[in-house]
């Protein structure tokens, strides 16, 4: 059963209980009061007709039943509205009868001074309200009966019920059309809910629900959207990382078996014993390179599983002293290709992994001399320090690096120039380990870069303060 369906057979019956029950309840007090109405003035009309008889009884000294019968005609006449029957009996024996005597006849004995009220149905299907009596008259003990029709009462009651009952069938009628009509607005965003549900079900990660109001609906709306949205993330983050596994398995792939292949082939000849001594000297000689570029290749990812799984210890190191300390044993090299190093350090001490940090730095320099095609230039290091940490700067004045390539270079065995960089010796994975050792100081990479106008690579390093 739909929710919106249930909310209609509620409203339903929550309008049946406390319509019936307070119609019901409206119109049975208003029948018991009018009753209780009838009930005084039947009474009153009873207490009038024994304080006349009484009078007449005492003005005649004795039973005269031809006044009683006369004075009894006269208040008929008279007051013949305020009852419908009437009649006194002595003995058994009818002494006046006025309308339907039979109506009035009470089964029961009655004691003087006593009067006795009761129902009895009328011929035509109605009730009227019979009251029985008893008086003392010349010795005498008269009996008096006494009735007034309330058959209007009770068909007052019935036409009351009955448009009761169609006023309740309308008004139920009425109900059912606008609860479900308000219950399908309520529940229209559940509806939508629902669908954008079944939507990121089957992939379709972009659904989204309108959210239509600030109540608890719209509340679980938004809910669900910021639910969505954390979902497209993250099986985008899955979709890229899969990704890069697959370029990374298929780099890694290439970068094996480019040496490998090289490798093989040199020694099936060297197997075969056809080369010259200098042909197997040089075979064996680049068999030994391509060994050296796999230990090489092998080595770096080790560290840089390494790093992903952290944990390194920061020490206390004066970033400046560590700089020029590897300027001054990498300058000399640097400069026997015509490559300038300059260092400009601010002076202080902050938390890092000192081996790791020079090994950052060897990694951008090795960049940055590459960058310069053999054919000279400068590369400047800047060091300032943060409140937590240090930033440290690299420019080389080298070719520079296009600006779609900027957002690849930290992936794992990604090279902008993919000839150059395998004649240089380079495999793509010395900016991967840069920006891995980046992350363990709490810091990151940016890259700033144009064709021709060098490259400036900042590694901020948030180890902390020491």
């Amino acid at each position: 059963m739909k929710f919106r369906l249930k909310i209609t057979l509620c409203m339903l019956g929550l309008l049946s209980v406390l319509f019936g029950v307070g119609g019901s309840l409206l119109i049975s007090i208003s029948f018991q009061n009018t009753l209780e109405r009838e009930q005084q003035a039947a009474y009153n009309a009873y207490q009038m007709v024994v304080g006349t008889l009484r009078i007449v009884n005492s003005a005649a000294g004795q039973s005269d039943y031809a006044d009683i019968s006369s004075t009894l005609e006269q208040l008929s006449g008279r007051n013949g509205g305020a009852w419908t029957a009437l009649r006194l009996s002595a003995g058994g024996e009818s002494v006046y009868e006025f309308g339907p005597a039979a109506l009035a006849v009470s089964p029961q004995p009655v004691q003087p001074g006593r009067c006795v009220m009761r129902y009895v149905p009328t011929d035509g299907g109605g009730y009227a309200l019979a009251l029985t009596g008893a008086l003392e008259a010349g010795g005498e003990t008269l009996r008096l009966d006494l009735a007034r029709d309330i058959s209007p009462l009770f068909e007052t009651r019935r036409m009351q019920q009955q448009t009761y009952l169609w006023v309740f069938l309308l008004t139920a009628g009425l109900c059912a059309l606008l609860s479900y009509s308000i219950s399908h607005v309520l529940t229209k965003p559940l509806v939508s809910l629902s669908g954008a549900s079944r939507d990121l079900a089957s992939g379709r990660l972009s659904s989204r629900v309108r959210v239509r109001s600030e109540d608890e609906i719209g509340l679980v709306a938004r809910d669900f959207n910021t639910m969505a949205e954390a979902l497209e993330g993250t099986i985008s983050q899955l979709e890229e990382a899969v990704e890069r596994q697959e370029r990374f398995l298929g780099s890694f792939a290439h970068e094996m078996k480019t040496p490998m292949t090289s490798i093989i082939g040199y020694a099936d000849l060297l197997r075969g014993q056809t080369l010259s001594p200098q042909e197997q000297a040089e075979a064996a000689n680049y068999i030994v390179a391509e060994g050296k570029r796999l230990e090489n290749l092998s080595q770096k990812l080790m560290d840089l599983l390494v790093l992903k799984r952290g944990g390194a210890s920061l020490v206390p190191v004066r970033p400046a002293a560590l700089i020029r300390g590897l300027a001054a044993h990498l300058g000399p090299i640097y400069a026997r290709q015509g490559v300038a190093l300059t260092c400009i350090c601010a002076e202080g001490v902050c938390l890092m992994e000192p081996d790791l940090v020079k090994s950052l730095l060897v990694n951008l320099w090795d960049n940055a001399l590459k960058a310069m095609d053999g054919r000279g230039g400068e590369i400047r290091v800047r060091s300032e320090m943060l409140p937590g940490g240090c930033r440290i700067t690299v420019r080389d004045s080298g070719r520079g690096i296009p600006p779609q390539a900027l957002e690849h270079l930290t992936d794992a065995f990604y090279r902008v120039d993919k000839s150059r960089s395998r004649e240089q010796g380079g495999a793509g994975l010395g900016l991967a380990l840069c920006r891995e050792i980046a992350a363990l100081h709490g810091g990151a990479l940016r890259f700033e870069s144009a064709p021709g106008q060098g490259t400036t690579v900042t590694a901020e390093l948030r180890g902390g303060a020491a």
